[in-house]
């Protein structure tokens, strides 16, 4: 059975991930205040981004991934620039070893 990862942009501007095998019946639950606690607070939502998988297993590990991606690493895939992908994947807090200077 095929399973489709999709991402809601709600009312206040925030992202949703999810997951489902009917992406149709899914999209009208949440309009209809029946999603998840975070649409249901955010209507109305709406659809920026599916991927379609031949499991639905498949598309629940991809909903998982993208769940812990920064908002902007969503909107990269979201606007189909996979490039920035890579980069914004990155850390960059004071503690990465990206701005340690070897040299020094």
């Amino acid at each position: 059975m095929k399973g489709y990862m999709y991402i809601l942009k709600c009312n206040d501007d925030s992202y949703y991930t999810g997951s489902t095998k009917d992406l149709n019946r899914r999209l009208e639950q949440h309009q209809n205040g029946e999603g998840a606690n975070h649409t249901k607070k955010r209507l109305p939502v709406e659809l920026v981004y599916f991927e379609e998988f031949d499991r639905i297993d498949e598309a629940f590990y991809r909903e998982k991934q993208v769940q812990g991606w920064s908002r902007k690493k969503k909107e990269a895939l979201i606007n189909n620039m996979p490039e920035l992908l890579h980069d914004l994947a990155k850390c960059m807090n004071e503690t990465s070893h990206l701005g340690f200077d070897s040299a020094t």
